[in-house]
């Protein structure tokens, strides 16, 4: 009986189907074609029939040209770093679209001469934080501070509490980040405690200015002091506080998280913060504070290494001017509204799974408002769909697996989202009953 693999058509004819023409067109043709070769591969392994290669293919291929999948944020983290921060507004999904294409980035119009780089944004930027005098973006908050420490402190000294040089993620710490950029750090205080006079021995004529850190991803209890904004302004040198978490204004439900507007208003000379973060934008780093301190870092030869692409900017001017954020409307959610939701998505559910709605805290994530638990609400699962649920070919799903079971926390879950949620959790029991039985 002849070998029904020697059928397997040729690469050329797989590719001529009009399916695979019409994705090379969209996608790119290598993606295609490395799509066409698995196909190819499986058929020479006998796993599918040579009539089947094109449609295999097919069906491997992504929607996008990325290899990156849109994921439900279930995990009740808020800002979650592993699934990418912040999402975006439509609104700013929108913004990205049109600044993808040929835009007046910086070409004023009315003239037809250059203008100002992202003037819309920046403007944005000032409106929503009257207190600063100057703002200026750079592509993440350790830049920020990076171009603040190259600018001003470059062989001179950086004054900062023991107890605020922190390690940011991934092993990158701030007093490496500093002394990479030429500073000398003068240490003050101790782990746990630091006084206003411990500042002021240590200034001096070598002092470049003095840094302010909001330990944002850890809390440090028990025998404790620190020296606020207000009093170390009172120091003759400039003061610069790195807030983190880039809340602009304050939040009632995060107290105790410092915004811009309260650390300029307490007299910091400039603030620097991250824009993927509480602010609920994208990735980028925020500068704001003396008119002309800011202008200087604006023109200094290295804030050129560290700008902003045209997508960002156009993304921060729609989440700051736009509806509101994903991150503003998580935070702004009831406990009863999301416990409404997973009730009706238990009851959407039946018999097909054993499920309920409970409560849950979730929490801010991103190193932001450490340690303050966020009341929320969550569908509980058995927790052998955590695995199947994260590896939906549709639309992947991570939740959190707790006391034994896996809870879908929805705070961070659009409510558009609910339906996806549901589809996604049958799929999960579906991929889980076969897996048994086999």
């Amino acid at each position: 009986m002849p070998d029904p693999r020697r059928a397997t058509p040729r690469t050329d004819h797989v590719l001529a189907d009009p399916r695979l023409q019409e994705a090379a067109v969209r996608l790119g043709p290598a993606l295609v074609r490395r799509a066409v070769a698995a196909a190819l591969d499986r058929c020479r392994a006998g796993e599918i029939a040579p009539d089947e290669v094109a449609d295999a293919a097919v069906a491997a291929l992504p929607p996008v040209a990325t290899a990156l999948r849109r994921v439900v944020n279930a995990t009740g983290v808020v800002v979650h770093t592993n699934l990418g921060r912040a999402p975006l507004s439509q609104a700013a999904v929108e913004a990205v679209g049109v600044a993808a294409g040929a835009t007046d980035i910086e070409l004023d119009l009315a003239t037809g001469r250059r203008g100002r780089r992202g003037r819309s944004a920046m403007a944005a930027l000032a409106a929503a934080v009257p207190d600063a005098g100057g703002v200026h973006v750079v592509n993440n908050g350790a830049a920020a501070l990076a171009l603040v420490t190259c600018a001003l402190a470059q062989g001179r000294e950086i004054v900062v509490a023991r107890g605020e040089l922190v390690e940011i993620g991934d092993g990158f710490r701030i007093p490496e980040l500093l002394e990479s950029m030429g500073a000398r750090l003068r240490e003050v205080g101790t782990t746990n405690r630091v006084r206003l006079c411990d500042y002021a021995d240590a200034v001096g004529e070598q002092t470049a200015f003095v840094l302010k850190v909001h330990p944002s991803n850890f809390v440090v209890s028990g025998f404790t002091s620190s020296v606020g904004i207000a009093e170390l302004a009172s120091l003759p040198v400039t003061v610069v506080a790195d807030i983190g978490s880039g809340l602009l204004a304050p939040h009632p439900r995060l107290p105790e998280e410092p915004s811009a507007a309260s650390a300029l208003r307490a007299g910091a000379d400039l603030v620097t913060a991250s824009g993927d973060k509480l602010l609920g934008g994208p990735q980028c780093g925020l500068m704001l504070g003396r008119t002309d301190l800011v202008e200087s870092l604006r023109r200094h030869p290295f804030a050129r290494a560290l700008r902003v692409d045209k997508l960002t900017l156009a993304a921060l001017e729609a989440t700051l001017s736009g509806p509101t954020p994903p991150v503003a409307a998580a935070l702004a959610s009831t406990p009863a509204h999301l416990l409404s939701r997973a009730e009706r998505v238990v009851a959407e559910l039946g018999s097909e799974v054993e499920c309920r709605a409970v409560a849950s805290t979730a929490a801010v994530g991103g190193g932001g408002a450490p340690e303050v638990p966020l009341e929320s609400a969550a569908v509980a699962l058995p927790r052998r769909l955590a695995e199947p649920l994260r590896l939906d070919p549709v639309h992947p799903v991570v939740g959190r697996v707790e006391r034994g079971r896996l809870l879908l926390d929805l705070i961070a879950v659009p409510p558009e989202d609910d339906a996806l949620l549901v589809d996604a959790v049958r799929r999960a029991v579906a991929s889980s009953v076969a897996s048994d039985v086999g």
